[in-house]
């Protein structure tokens, strides 16, 4: 019995949590929200990718902590709430907060490294974080708001074929152990 408790931990610490310079983290989420906020400007193209999300989903797989992934999604949406006219300042935060807590917590199980694991994570998550901001409407506010729309499917996969590529990008930012 005392074997397989320590097989479990064993193979937990196979999983290797990530570190990276001061500061990259605020920097990378400030800009995320910055970007999101102000490009819209510029053509509806840019609403097709969620950056906050995204920053959200990769640091929360990456740091593999459930308590951090939960309040930098909580952070980053409330941040972006106050950023956005749209929407009454919670929306973003409910939402991206059950997602950092998720996408740290499957981090912590699993190894999203390859780019295909990261693609479809990237999928499920805009999914969920679409799926709550609709539940969260609904019921706070009383909005019909859809729970899919074909427009949603295409920022989905625009988001899950950019998030790899960011993913990979900002795996360049890691500190070497």
């Amino acid at each position: 019995m005392s074997y397989m408790l320590n097989a479990g931990a064993q193979s937990e610490s196979n999983i290797e949590v990530h570190k990276y310079y001061g500061g990259t983290v605020i920097v990378t989420a400030f800009l995320a929200l910055v970007l999101q906020a102000f490009l819209h400007k510029y053509g509806r193209w840019s609403e097709l990718v969620d950056l906050p999300l995204l920053v959200t989903v990769y640091f929360g797989v990456s740091r593999r902590n459930p308590v951090t992934g939960m309040f930098l999604g909580g952070a980053i949406g409330i941040l972006q709430d106050a950023l956005s006219h749209d929407n009454p300042i919670g929306l973003f935060g409910i939402a991206k907060t059950i997602v950092g807590y998720l996408a740290s917590t499957i981090g912590a199980r699993i190894d999203t490294q390859h780019p295909v694991s990261r693609l479809a994570l990237i999928f499920l998550f805009f999914h969920l974080h679409q799926f709550i901001f609709a539940v969260t409407e609904r019921v706070l506010l009383n909005h019909p708001e859809p729970f899919f729309t074909v427009r949603l499917l295409v920022n989905s996969v625009a988001t899950a074929v950019f998030g790899v590529f960011l993913f990979a990008l900002l795996d360049r930012l890691r500190r070497s152990s």
